[in-house]
This record gives C-alpha cells, structure tokens and sequence, in this order.
C-alpha cells in the first residue's frame, strides 16, 4: 500500500492492470527480469493505493521489496493478517448466501464485495482453486476464525458441508496448475499458456519486458499440455516422471491422477515443440515402468464428447525391448 503500490503492481506483471477498477480479482502472473514466473497469484484491488497478492506456494514479498527498494517506490510492503477460506462446490453460493446475505448472489465472476458477518467487514470473492465455481473469504481478524467455521458449518448441515482440500483429479482435467509444481520460475508465461496474460502490445513497464519479447518473438520451445497415460492404476508422482519418442526425452509429466471420467490416467506435462499437438502419441516413465501415453489440450473438456482410454496399436511400444506396463493386468 503506499502512492506508489499501483506501480509496483504493473512492474512485476506482464498484465496490463492499468484499467482495473476498485473490486477487481486479477489472475495475475509475476515475472522476474528473465521472464520466469516468479508466482501466479489473485490479485485484489482494494483501493486505488492498496493491493492484496495472494499468493501461491512461493515467496513473493523479497521480489516485492526488492522492487521497492531498489526503485525508491513510495510503497510499504508487508504481510497482513488474513487468512483466505474457500467454500467451493455447487452449493457454495447457498451457503455462503446464508452466512453473509443475499448480497452475495450479486457478487461477479473475478469479483468482490465487502459483506457484513457478525458486524465484521469481510471481502468475499467469487473466486477459488476448483473448476466447480465458488467463493474466498479473506479473513483479516483471525480471532473470528472460530466463529466463522462454526456458522458455514451450521448453516451447511443440510448441504452435506464438509472440509475438504483441492481435488486432484478435478484439478488436472480443469487445467489448474500448481506453482512450484507444474511450474517454476524455471518457466515463462508462454510455457505456462498465460499468452493471454502477456499483453506486450500495452504501454506498459514492467521487470521482464525484454525478455518476453524476445520470446515472443521466436515463440516458447515447450508448452504445459494435458497427457492421457494408458493405465487404470498409476502410483504417485511424487517428481516429474519423463517423456520420450523412442530414445528422444521430449518433456516430464508433473501432475498424475486416475480419471474414472476418462477411463484413464491424466496428467499435466510441460512437453517440447516438436511433439506438444494433440493426438501425439508418446511414452511416460513411471517408476513402476513405461506406459503409452497420448497429448490433449488443456482443460481436458467433456468426457461425454473426448476420447476416453488410449488404445493400443500396432507398433506403439517405447524404445526397442523395453515393456510397456498395463494396470490392466499388473498385480497390485
């Protein structure tokens, strides 16, 4: 916050937030001077001086000080007390209509309000890490937390609330990607798919320009894409499992799950140029062996219309002697 909290906003983005208005949520990724993403967070615009960064699993206040400090911006850069509770789901709006009143209804995609609970102001947003729809409540008085817990859950009873975490996958078919894991600062806008979030052709300054220019301009040599891995069970991911053409390794899978929808495995991968088109067949090195695996975009849409389980064809194996494992009859 500070005279010149809107200025470091832009200069660690490549979106154009110039135009957002008071009550704007901002999906907004934060680059570094080599174009990598330094965070994908939601930005909240509470005043015209004032901005709330939530954030992913990285730091991003020594980058934000470092800016300040290094530029001499007029700006205090800290982290406050706020604690953000998601209620997500296709009752959340019910719910959450319940607790803090009717106004909530009227909230905006992307959007908050300043609602009243227990005579609090708190922002909730239309906003949340699932592809069901939902909404964050920010929380700035954490003696309340209790209290606010305890009135979702009673009001809920008969919604069948429950506390939950982000679902895996419901967070890989949506094309939802996790900082630290399906990206790092290893990575730049262009790879992530936040093409759209990298709006060079406005009259902004930010940390990064020329580099992402640069890029741009010659285009990213790997993109995120969505993997169907032929198997009906698969173990964790617990570090990126390769990709390979044959001998050729050609990307990593990041993100594993079974999808009982698509009837089979699906996974979020960073894969090269040359073989990130859909239907592009390859093989994925699990730690229990290699399966056959085929590229499709993300989200991985309908289930009613997609594809479903890759089939084995003629001459689909990995390189010469090697096993292709099936779930289907691999005891487990």
């Amino acid at each position: 916050r500070g005279p010149d909290a809107g200025r470091l906003m832009q200069l660690m983005t490549p979106r154009d937030i110039s135009t957002a208005s008071v009550g704007r949520c901002l999906y907004t990724p934060l680059v570094d001077s080599a174009g990598g993403v330094v965070n994908d967070p939601v930005v909240l615009k509470l005043a015209e001086d004032r901005f709330w960064i939530s954030i992913g699993d990285s730091d991003v206040s020594l980058w934000a000080d470092g800016l300040v400090t290094g530029l001499g911006l007029d700006v205090d850069v800290f982290e406050p007390d706020v604690s953000p509770l998601a209620v997500q789901g296709p009752k959340a709006e019910e719910l959450v209509a319940r607790v803090f009143g009717d106004a909530v209804r009227s909230v905006s995609f992307f959007r908050f309000d300043v609602l009243d609970f227990r005579g609090r102001q708190f922002r909730v947003a239309r906003t949340g890490w699932s592809k069901q729809g939902g909404f964050e409540i920010y929380l700035d008085d954490s003696s309340l937390g209790g209290e606010l817990w305890d009135a979702l859950w009673e009001a809920g009873a008969d919604l069948n609330v429950g506390p939950g975490a982000p679902n895996l996958i419901e967070r890989i078919e949506g094309g939802l990607l996790s900082y630290g894991g399906d990206m790092t600062r290893a990575n730049n806008p262009y790879e992530c798919g936040f093409d759209a979030f990298c709006q060079l052709d406005r009259d902004t300054d930010f940390v990064g320009r020329a580099a992402l220019e640069r890029i741009a301009e010659h285009g990213p040599s790997r993109r995120v894409r969505g993997v169907c891995i032929h198997a009906d069970v698969l173990p964790m991911c617990r570090r990126p499992w390769q990709l390979f053409d044959g001998d050729r390794r050609v990307g990593q899978v990041t993100s594993v799950a079974y999808s009982p929808s698509f009837e089979c495995g699906v996974a979020i991968a960073m894969v090269d140029s040359s073989h990130w088109e859909s239907e592009t067949r390859l093989v994925v090195e699990a730690p229990d062996g290699r399966y056959l695996a085929t590229v499709r975009e993300l989200p991985f849409g309908d289930p009613a219309t997609a594809s479903k389980a890759i089939e084995r064809e003629p001459g689909d194996r990995p390189a010469a002697g090697d096993q292709v494992v099936s779930a289907r009859t691999q005891a487990r």
